[in-house]
C-alpha cells in the first residue's frame, strides 16, 4: 500500500517490535526462568487462595440475619474476595521481579506477567464485583481495555496520540483524550452525584425535628451543591479554562431575560415557598383556578398535587405566590364542616338541638376541641324548618374520609327513632271557580 495512514504505520511498527521481543524471549534462558517464576507464582497463589479463601470468607462475612452498618460493611468487603487470586499472583510476581533483577539484571518477562495479572484483576473486578449496570458497563468497556493496553505496554503511546488530536469549539480547545476523559468522568461523576443526592435526601428527610419546608429546602440545596461541584470538577478534568464559562453564563443570562422568565420566576417562587414554609409537602390546598389536592412533591419548577381520585396535578410555583391559596393544612389537622337537614312544621323544634348534638357527639371521629357539635336553626323553608349541624374533625372530608355521610346517616336514624318527620317538597294547589263539569 502506497502512503498508508500514520496509524497503520505505527501499528505495523508495534507488531514488528512485538515479534522481535517474542523471538528474543523464546531464545533467552533468562526469559525461560522468568516464565517459570510466573508459573510458580500463579500456582502458589492458586493454592493459597483455595486453602485460605473459605476461611477468609467466614472471617469477614457477618452472621446470618445480621443487620446494621457493620454487617453491611462486612458484606461489602466480602464481595472483593474474587480479587484474592490475581492480587496474590501480582504480589508474588512483584517479589520475583525484584529478586530476578537483583540476580540477572533483567526482568522484562516477569514485569509483563505482573501486568497480565493486573489485567486479570481488572477483569475479575468488572465481572464479579461491580453490580450496578452503569459501573459494569464502564468496567467492561473502559477499565478492561485500559488494563489490556497497559499490559501490552501500549497505554502511553495511545494516550500520547489521543493528546495530539485536538478539538476546537470557538475559543474552547481541548484534546481528544480530554474529550474521552470528560465523557467517562462526566458519566461517572453524575452517576456518583445522583447516588450522593439520593443518600443525602434520605438522610435529611429522616430528620423529623426539622420542619418539612426546611427539609425540602435542605434537599434542594444539597442537590444544587452536589451537581454544581460535579460540573466544575468535570470542566477541570477536561482541561477547560473556567474563565471561558463566562461566555456561557452571559448567553444563559440573555436567555433568561428573553425567553425563560417563567422558569426563573417559578424557580425563585419555589425557593420563597420553601423558605417561608407556609405551604409544604403534606398540606391540602385549593387554588383560585380550582386545583385542589395534597402536595406530594415540591420541585424547582412546580408543586405536584395529588387529588383524592388519584390524579397528579403539576401547579407552577408562581401560582402559589401570585394567586389566593386556601391551605387546609395537613390531613391530620382539625377542620370544621357543616351538614344541613330539615324537619317538618309539626315538630317541637326546641327538642331538635339536644337530640342531634348528643347523637353526633357520640361518633368516634367528632372532636370536642376546639369546639363540640353545634346545631343551629337556619330558617323556615317552604317545606320544613331548616337546621344545620357544625362539627370539627381531624382531616379532610373527602377521599377515604366520609364524615358528612356518616353524620347524615346518624341524623336520619335519630330523627326516625324520635318520631320526627323529615319533610319532602310539597305544594298546596287552590282551585277557584269550582271543578269543571
Amino acid at each position: 500500500m502506497d502512503n498508508p495512514p500514520d496509524i497503520v504505520v505505527k501499528a505495523l511498527d508495534y507488531a514488528g517490535q512485538a515479534r522481535a521481543i517474542g523471538l528474543s524471549w523464546a531464545t533467552s534462558p533468562a526469559a525461560w526462568s522468568q516464565f517459570a517464576l510466573l508459573a510458580v507464582a500463579w500456582l502458589l497463589s492458586l493454592v493459597i487462595a483455595r486453602r485460605f479463601g473459605p476461611r477468609l470468607s467466614r472471617l469477614i462475612g457477618p452472621k446470618d440475619g445480621a443487620r446494621g452498618s457493620i454487617a453491611a460493611a462486612r458484606r461489602f468487603a466480602l464481595r472483593f474476595l474474587p480479587l484474592l487470586l490475581p492480587l496474590l499472583a501480582y504480589g508474588l510476581t512483584a517479589v520475583g521481579e525484584a529478586i530476578t533483577r537483583s540476580l540477572v539484571g533483567s526482568g522484562a518477562v516477569i514485569a509483563f506477567g505482573k501486568r497480565v495479572f493486573l489485567l486479570l484483576a481488572a477483569r475479575s473486578f468488572a465481572r464479579d464485583i461491580l453490580r450496578d449496570p452503569f459501573l459494569r458497563l464502564l468496567g467492561r468497556y473502559v477499565l478492561i481495555p485500559v488494563a489490556a493496553l497497559y499490559a501490552l505496554g501500549l497505554l502511553a503511546p495511545v494516550m500520547a496520540w489521543l493528546e495530539a488530536q485536538t478539538v476546537e469549539l470557538g475559543n474552547i480547545r481541548f484534546s481528544l483524550a480530554a474529550l474521552i476523559r470528560g465523557l467517562i468522568a462526566g458519566r461517572l461523576l453524575f452517576w456518583l452525584g445522583s447516588w450522593s443526592n439520593r443518600q443525602s435526601a434520605d438522610y435529611i428527610k429522616a430528620q423529623e425535628e426539622l420542619r418539612p419546608a426546611t427539609r425540602e429546602l435542605a434537599v434542594k440545596a444539597a442537590e444544587v451543591v452536589i451537581f454544581g461541584a460535579a460540573f466544575l470538577l468535570l470542566l477541570n478534568i477536561m482541561g477547560i479554562d473556567l474563565t471561558t464559562v463566562a461566555v456561557l453564563g452571559g448567553a444563559l443570562g440573555v436567555g433568561i431575560g428573553l425567553g425563560l422568565q417563567q422558569i426563573a420566576a417559578n424557580f425563585i417562587s419555589g425557593i420563597i415557598l420553601l423558605v417561608e414554609g407556609q405551604t409544604t409537602v403534606g398540606d391540602y390546598v385549593e387554588l383560585d383556578g380550582g386545583e385542589k389536592g395534597t402536595i406530594v412533591r415540591m420541585t424547582a419548577r412546580a408543586c405536584v398535587l395529588e387529588t383524592f381520585d388519584g390524579k397528579w396535578i403539576a401547579v407552577p410555583n408562581e401560582h402559589f405566590i401570585t394567586t389566593r391559596v386556601v391551605n387546609y393544612s395537613d390531613q391530620g389537622s382539625a377542620n370544621r364542616y357543616e351538614v344541613p337537614f330539615s324537619v317538618s312544621y309539626d315538630t317541637d323544634i326546641n327538642k331538635v338541638p339536644g337530640i342531634i348534638t348528643a347523637a353526633v357527639e357520640a361518633l368516634p371521629f367528632i372532636l370536642k376541641a376546639p369546639d363540640g357539635p353545634d346545631v343551629e336553626l337556619k330558617g323556615f323553608g317552604e317545606s320544613g324548618i331548616d337546621f344545620a349541624v357544625e362539627y370539627w374533625v381531624s382531616g379532610i372530608d373527602d377521599g377515604r374520609n366520609k364524615y358528612a355521610s356518616e353524620v347524615l346517616f346518624t341524623i336520619w336514624n335519630v330523627l326516625k327513632a324520635e318520631g320526627i318527620d323529615i319533610p319532602y317538597p310539597h305544594r298546596v294547589v287552590e282551585l277557584r271557580g269550582g271543578l269543571p263539569a
